[in-house]
């Protein structure tokens, strides 16, 4: 097995062992970025020479804690991770995947990145997304499309695809992303690997640039169950700088990570079963569903009646949260500043018509239009009321089930440039994960078999801050398949 092929928690037993050192590990994950990432095009920005360095100090903190093994050695330290860029790094570039920010360089670190860098953790560098996180496929990138590994001419997801695909590529050990209607649980689905939403306030958004602030939430990719438990143990901590951070102490992740499931309840949605799903996808995740009934647990159909509306509702209250919140992007600030102009108002005309992409200006348009008087009450108002309703759904759910299972998405990645002139259909890729953003619960995505030879992604739910029950059921699945094992050849 190459380094770079490693799991974190595989590098990490011989990172404290002292079979590999740090710096080794990292130029192997380098190595294995300049070999495939001209093909799969994960990366918008790589920072080589800092995260040798990283991993230097990560070596010299490990032959410290050899010498005084008092307290245990972090899992992160010496790992290298990719990070969206969409989450601030001191002294990196963080475009949002936005011409309207190509050159913008942020003088902070958001909370998660100083809590990895507090743990010796590794970053790489920044991964490829659709710009300011709207979109499903990383097609709406401000810079270039990201392939996915499993079959580079299809898309990788998003709009966190190039965390997921640089995972599914081995050109990371781990990533982080953000997930605001289904960004890290449907590019994990599209890639095979294991990407979790947590519940909303379980970590914190200072330093992620904002695009709905009601729904944003980061979260990891991993390779594996337990990759995900390692790094969300990292980043899930109480943070006064964001105000909607719940000082709720995160249980100890990898202590959930047992395979015995017996006796557990587990609730199938009918509604997630939805009409256009492949059939394939849905035979994979029905298979899924019996071997987690034959691992014990306790399945039986529920039913969310208002899952059917979560769809209308989120592309209502998304795009008027982005219109407010990109409303800073005016040229003045920072960021582009369109230069050939009359006056201030039509350099804000020309600053967001050449910065923002399509479908940025077009959430902007919708979101705008739904808060504007006359319309408030009629679009935003009524779309918060059916957002109360679906969480009320998932309340009554969990009153009776631990979890519930569904597909993560009704289709297997679909091809570059299929979907990316109807934006109603690429909206659909999103139908099955939304619910859960507009709800503020957690979810993960795990590998469930194949469809058409592309990855089938299993979604697991749970009820806010029970992120240790999801992470058990996902880690009881993932011990009883190999589905997770298979690699894409690149």
């Amino acid at each position: 097995m190459e380094l770079y092929e490693l799991t974190i928690h595989e590098a990490h037993d011989l990172l404290r062992k002292g079979e590999i050192p740090a710096i080794e590990l990292t130029q192997a994950v380098i190595e294995r970025i300049v070999e495939v990432d001209d093909q799969v095009k994960a990366y918008l920005t790589l920072t080589p020479e800092w995260a040798l360095e990283q991993a230097q100090q990560a070596d010299h903190r490990i032959a410290a804690w050899r010498k005084n093994p008092s307290n245990a050695l972090h899992p992160l330290t010496g790992i290298p991770l990719a990070i969206k860029d969409v989450i601030c790094v001191a002294g990196v570039p963080t475009t949002c995947g936005s011409n309207i920010l190509e050159d913008f360089i942020p003088p902070y670190d958001a909370t998660v990145i100083e809590h990895l860098r507090r743990r010796g953790a590794v970053i790489l560098g920044k991964t490829n997304m659709d710009e300011f996180a709207m979109g499903s496929s990383t097609e709406n990138s401000g810079f270039f499309p990201t392939h996915n590994p499993w079959g580079l001419s299809r898309v990788p997801g998003g709009s966190s695809g190039g965390s997921a695909a640089a995972i599914a590529a081995d050109e990371c050990l781990g990533a982080l992303g953000s997930d605001t209607g289904g960004s890290v649980r449907q590019p994990a689905a599209f890639c095979g690997v294991a990407g979790l939403k947590p519940t909303y306030g379980r970590v914190s958004r200072y330093g992620l640039v904002a695009f709905a602030s009601s729904l944003d939430q980061i979260g990891p990719f991993g390779k594996d169950v337990t990759d995900c438990a390692l790094i969300l143990q990292a980043i899930a901590h109480h943070d006064p700088r964001d105000s909607t951070s719940v000082d709720v102490p995160a249980p100890d992740y990898a202590q959930a990570l047992v395979p015995d499931i017996r006796g557990m309840r587990v609730g199938v949605p009918r509604e997630y079963f939805v009409e256009g799903m492949e059939p394939e996808v849905e035979a994979a995740v029905r298979a899924a569903i019996d071997k987690i009934a034959d691992l014990g647990a306790e399945v039986d159909e529920v039913s969310l009646p208002h899952t059917e509306y979560s769809l209308p509702a989120y592309y209502l209250l998304a795009p008027a949260e982005a219109s407010a919140n990109l409303a800073r992007y005016d040229g003045v600030k920072y960021g582009y500043s369109h230069s050939e102009v009359e006056d201030v108002w039509d350099a804000y005309r020309q600053t967001r018509q050449h910065g923002f992409g399509a479908e940025v200006k077009r959430r902007i348009m919708l979101g705008t239009y739904a808060l504007s008087a006359g319309y408030y009450d009629a679009y935003y108002l009524k779309a918060q009321k059916v957002r109360t309703l679906i969480k009320r759904d998932f309340d009554q759910a969990f009153r009776e089930f631990d979890v519930l299972l569904a597909p993560t998405s009704p289709t297997v990645a679909f091809k570059i440039g299929e979907k990316v002139d109807d934006p109603l259909q690429m909206y659909l890729s999103d139908v099955l994960t939304l619910s859960l953003n507009l709800a503020g619960i957690c979810g993960i995505s795990i590998p469930c078999g194949f469809a058409d030879g592309l990855p089938v992604g299993l979604q697991i739910m749970g009820d806010a801050f029970a992120e240790e029950v999801v992470l058990r059921v996902a880690y009881a699945y993932e011990q009883a398949t190999e589905w997770h094992k298979r690699k894409p050849v690149l």
